[in-house]
């Protein structure tokens, strides 16, 4: 797809198209605006028409038009790409071969059929009085959330929705791929308020259908099953309308029920989105990711819940995800009856959301006796499987304390059943490891200094001299390495010299070169040659902390594996390179 690609790029001005994002004004050869990733007062983001790249100095991230759709839509690299086709008018499928064409033209089908139903059905919804009572006085939702959800009705004949598709010309084996009908071939929506499921984009790919009235025997919700464009285990509901309100809030809530995120909605809580009735999946979690680390669950507080929000923990734990847990207060079962309450209680319950371990370990208390020895035992037992999801063991120790002010317990105790050991010296080398992981965290981004340094060495020939002794090593990326290689080598200064020769990795030189137009321009001499020498200080500085976190690993396994020959040569390596952090500091 690389054609199409460079085609779209050619055919869109990535200054447009951020433009349609972020309010940009000219700042000499290039625009600047406020980032739209931090909550930033002054404008820190840089698009530059010339290199047809933008650069964000608040959160280091950076690249081209792609690349910022990406970011701000929560895309993956080929959603991006279709959404830039569509503004630049480029026809995908021209660029597509074989399998790969024959598949894409049955999506593009699908995808038509899909919006005509929902057309269809909110045609119908017009029409039927039963329906707009419902929608409108039972569930209390307005025309404009209506239209924003696109809601309809199907109706209660067999195969009204069957003989609509097949008068604009379409066949069965269309509507049965695109998960409309049953398995005797005839619609299978019937009498339901249809809510669309869409893409992040914003295209129809699926339907929830909800029963006006409950019945015997049947669903009181109806899915649209599995197709080649719907995945319940992807599939995000609500993400299209939720994702800007997500990004201004920097968080997203997950709730139950459709009908949840669409009255939340309404009620103006906006970053609301729902994992569509099925359990949720990293690829769930991935999806918001792309957009907010910080997630809230809103889910039952029964086993059901509980057993739901530890699987989420889990998840959590493999995709960099902070997870906090909202609670409803007893008048309410869910945050649809929340809302209709009082709007303002539910704002609160979003804002008073607490860690989800510390809300799943008041659950454990909940439904424990911890005053009992088997009470305790039971409490220890769950909480204890809990914190072995944990990573980072400074918070696995929080945890412990936690855990042994709730029993009781002596950490010493928990400890042992936390490593199944009930060796003494095993836990004090679990808490000397401990110690060792919390020395000198380093909060910055993890090639800030590097890339900051490589814009002035590109940027400055005069510098270049400071890089031709830096321990590659320390460049452990392949852009930043080649790069690092070029300017430790090279005297050349023009801006098209240096993308010829390193034409492989033009959007990352585009960005650093951008970085020190913006950053750097207005330095001397002099004070570009001392940055560039602090910034290279700083990366030794930051390569001997990660050597050190290694070592701690380490020293934990032969700790573990009890070879203290081993736990006392690593001990000595990594005190050797604290000093070394230290001097380096002075």
């Amino acid at each position: 797809m690389q054609d199409a690609k460079e085609e779209v790029r050619s055919r869109l001005n990535i200054e447009d198209v951020i433009g349609e994002y972020v309010v940009l004004k000219r700042a000499g050869r290039n625009f600047k605006g406020l980032s739209p990733f931090s909550g930033e007062k002054t404008p820190s983001f840089y698009v530059s028409p010339d290199k047809q790249i933008w650069h964000d100095f608040s959160s280091n991230k950076g690249g081209d038009v792609f690349s910022f759709v990406m970011e701000a839509e929560g895309f993956d690299f080929r959603q991006a790409l279709e959404l830039l086709a569509r503004k630049a008018g480029v026809d995908l499928s021209m660029y597509d071969t074989g399998k790969n064409r024959s598949l894409g033209k049955r999506k593009e089908k699908l995808k038509e059929v899909l919006k005509l139903s929902a057309k269809y059905y909110q045609a119908s919804f017009v029409n039927n009085k039963h329906a707009i009572d419902y929608v409108f006085h039972k569930r209390g939702l307005n025309r404009a959330t209506i239209t924003e959800f696109m809601i309809g009705y199907a109706p209660s004949s067999g195969d009204a929705l069957v003989k609509f598709l097949a008068k604009k010309g379409y066949q069965k084996k269309d509507m049965q791929e695109a998960g409309l009908l049953n398995r005797f071939g005839s619609d299978l929506f019937r009498s339901r308020i249809m809510v669309p499921l869409m893409d992040a984009s914003g295209e129809v790919i699926g339907f929830t259908g909800r029963l006006l009235e409950d019945e015997p025997n049947a669903p009181k919700y109806l899915n649209t099953p599995q197709t080649l464009l719907y995945d319940k285990s992807r599939h995000v509901f609500g993400l299209s309308q939720a994702k800007e309100s997500i990004r201004t809030a920097d968080s997203a809530v997950i709730v139950e029920g459709n009908l949840d995120v669409i009255s939340s909605f309404e009620a103006g809580v906006k970053n609301v989105v729902a994992t569509a009735g099925t359990a949720m999946t990293e690829m769930h979690l991935k999806a918001i990711g792309r957009i907010t680390k910080q997630i809230k669950l809103c889910f039952d507080s029964d086993k059901a819940g509980i057993a739901a929000t530890e699987r989420a923990i889990s998840i959590a734990q493999n995709v960099d995800i902070d997870l906090s847990v909202i609670s409803l207060p007893e008048s309410a079962k869910d945050p649809d009856e929340l809302v209709k309450q009082d709007v303002g209680l539910w704002r609160q319950a979003i804002d008073d959301a607490e860690p989800a371990i510390d809300w799943v370990l008041k659950q454990y208390q909940k439904r424990f006796d911890v005053s009992s020895a088997n009470g305790k035992r039971e409490f220890t037992s769950s909480a204890l499987n809990l914190i072995r999801q944990i990573d980072d063991p400074v918070v696995s120790e929080h945890y412990i304390d936690k855990i042994a002010g709730i029993t009781g317990a002596s950490k010493k105790a928990l400890t042992q059943k936390l490593e199944g050991s009930s060796s003494e010296s095993d836990n004090r080398n679990l808490k000397k490891t401990i110690q060792y992981s919390i020395q000198d965290k380093d909060n910055k981004d993890e090639y800030t200094y590097h890339d900051n340094a490589l814009a002035i060495g590109l940027s400055d020939s005069a510098t270049r001299d400071l890089f031709k002794d830096v321990n590659e090593s320390y460049f452990d990326d392949e852009s930043r390495l080649e790069v690092l290689r070029y300017v430790a080598k090279s005297r050349e200064r023009n801006f098209e010299e240096i993308l010829n020769s390193l034409q492989k990795y033009e959007t990352y030189v585009k960005i650093l070169l951008l970085k020190a137009e913006t950053r750097y321009a207005d330095f001397s001499s002099q004070d570009r040659y001392f940055e560039a020498a602090r910034l290279l200080r700083q990366i030794e500085i930051q390569n001997k902390k990660n050597q050190k976190d290694k070592l701690t690993e380490e020293l934990r396994t032969a700790e573990d594996s009890r070879d203290e020959a081993s736990a006392q040569e690593l001990r000595k390596r990594i005190h050797a390179l604290i000093k070394e952090i230290q001097i380096g500091k002075r």
